[in-house]
């Protein structure tokens, strides 16, 4: 039972932390124009 009791606080502090998180919301700014490389150039000709 202890168990069941600790597992439903922890899933309720994992479900307030996210809603806080959402409702803060991204902060501001703009993201970089440059694409990130994902994979190694290859030899320059």
């Amino acid at each position: 039972m202890r168990a069941l009791v600790a597992a439903a606080i922890g899933l309720a502090a994992a479900l307030a932390l996210v809603l806080t998180v959402s409702a803060v919301g991204a902060p501001p700014g703009e993201t970089s124009p440059k694409p990130l490389l994902t994979t190694v150039p290859g030899p320059k000709k």
